[in-house]
């Protein structure tokens, strides 16, 4: 599901004649932002009652800045929809160039996850019947859970750079281990009273939705991602 709002040249009218990183910094941006997070903060609302809703910046290709919601679903926060400010170059290319405007795009197994109470997205991609045959067009069923694989949990601790992102480490565990990555939990933080270091430990549930992993898999799969770590600025403990 996806959305686009463009906003009447002359509410944007003191955006003229910016560049573009002057327009990312101007008033007119910021309102844009602005009534960005209020709208789909009342979409969220409107689709699931007063929910507990936050903010992260994100990188998105097409717009700037950029924006990801997360609600709090079942005592864990989760992801609903990308979002940001068009790109100028964007809306040039489809004869806009006189207009500003915001744009988002929501998963709707995000959605189908919460109104069918399915607790792994991964369960989408399955083969199981024992899941499909749960689910008739047009009826809505609370999921009925199953046996699962084992889990296979492995603990990683690292000294965190300036400005570090949570979601960009767990954007780069998924892209070493892919949908065996079940969940990922911080479970320790501590800094250091003499240098200020900060170091956070996360626990990495690892686990196959169609087969037994092997310690000796997930170890390697453990070890590139310490490998990988380097390339945001964390220093592996």
């Amino acid at each position: 599901l996806e959305g686009v709002r463009l906003f009447d040249k002359d509410v944007m009218k003191g955006a003229d004649g910016l560049s573009a990183e002057e327009w990312v910094n101007s008033p007119e941006c910021k309102m844009v932002a602005d009534d960005l997070k209020k709208t789909l903060e009342g979409l969220m609302d409107h689709l699931f009652g007063p929910v507990e809703k936050r903010w992260a910046d994100d990188f998105f290709p097409f717009t700037e800045p950029s924006f990801e919601m997360e609600i709090l679903y079942d005592g864990d926060w989760l992801e609903v929809l990308g979002s940001g400010v068009v790109h100028t170059e964007v809306l040039q290319n489809v004869g806009k160039d006189d207009r500003r405007g915001w744009a988002f795009g929501l998963g709707l197994e995000r959605l189908a996850m919460i109104l069918f109470k399915i607790p792994d997205i991964r369960l989408f991609w399955t083969d199981d019947e024992r899941f499909h045959s749960q689910f008739k067009a047009g009826e809505i069923t609370e999921f009925q859970s199953y046996s699962k694989y084992p889990p296979c949990l492995k603990d990683i601790a690292f000294w965190l750079p300036e400005g570090f992102v949570e979601n960009d480490f767990f954007e780069m565990a998924r892209g070493v281990a892919g949908d065996i990555v079940e969940n990922m939990d911080l479970i320790d933080e501590f800094t250091n009273p003499k240098t200020g270091r900060t170091s956070k430990c996360y626990r990495i549930t690892y686990r196959s939705m169609d087969r037994s992993l092997t310690n000796e898999e997930v170890d390697a799969l453990q070890d590139e991602l310490r490998d990988q770590c380097a390339g945001l600025g964390l220093e592996v403990r």
